[in-house]
């Protein structure tokens, strides 16, 4: 059994099935989407870092995706219609999916993004193995309304451009969550240390 297929198997076998997501009155809704693909037999996904020029979260990496359009009718539609607009796949470009606090589904390997430069200064691509791994993985603490927060934070060397990105806050809880349920396996690092988000910022897993 082929990469692809074996991740797809996982999912099927251990996904929650529900309804619907649940409703936050008030809150803006946003959607992301994990691109994964296979490269020489190993689980990859593609990420992006944050133009400089952007009014939040500017200079920061996390999977493509951005706040819900009145033309999107739910949360897939807005993971891929963000995902053509910061890095360029199209929406039939994306195999399936699953509704992971953002969209998962896979690209063909032989993509090649165009990042638009309004939005995204750079596209990178990362193992989904380092995202269960104790080496490049560590915890910062941030103080939300006064009270304190441990994160997972990420360190990868990019060997294509030699760059050093940090993969922290929710862009790493999605890493890990999706690195799970695709590989099967259980991170090094005990993530019990670490406590959980608000629940506006939770997620759900979803069979589309």
């Amino acid at each position: 059994m082929d990469v692809k297929k074996q991740v797809i198997d996982r999912f099927e076998r251990q996904v929650v099935r529900v309804s619907a997501l649940p409703e936050h009155p008030g809150l803006l809704k946003a959607s992301v989407l994990v691109p994964l693909f296979v490269k020489d037999g190993e689980l990859h996904a593609w990420l992006t870092l944050r133009s400089e020029q952007l009014r939040t979260n500017a200079g920061e990496v996390c999977f493509p995706g951005g706040k819900s359009d009145p033309s999107d009718k739910d949360e897939v539609c807005t993971a891929l219609r963000e995902a053509q607009e910061e890095i360029g796949v199209r929406p039939d470009q994306v195999e399936g999916g699953l509704l992971v606090t953002a969209v998962v589904g896979f690209v063909d390997a032989s993509f090649r993004p165009c990042p638009n430069p309004a939005e995204v200064s750079a596209v990178f691509a990362v193992p989904l193995r380092l995202f269960l791994e104790e080496k490049d993985h560590s915890t910062v603490v941030v103080f939300p309304g006064g009270r304190s927060l441990a994160l997972h934070n990420f360190q990868f060397l990019d060997p294509d451009s030699g760059h050093q990105y940090r993969i922290w806050g929710m862009t790493a809880a999605i890493g890990i969550l999706v690195a799970v349920l695709a590989l099967g396996e259980r991170p090094e690092f005990d993530i019990d240390k670490v406590e959980s988000v608000s629940p506006a910022n939770s997620g759900t897993v979803s069979k589309l």
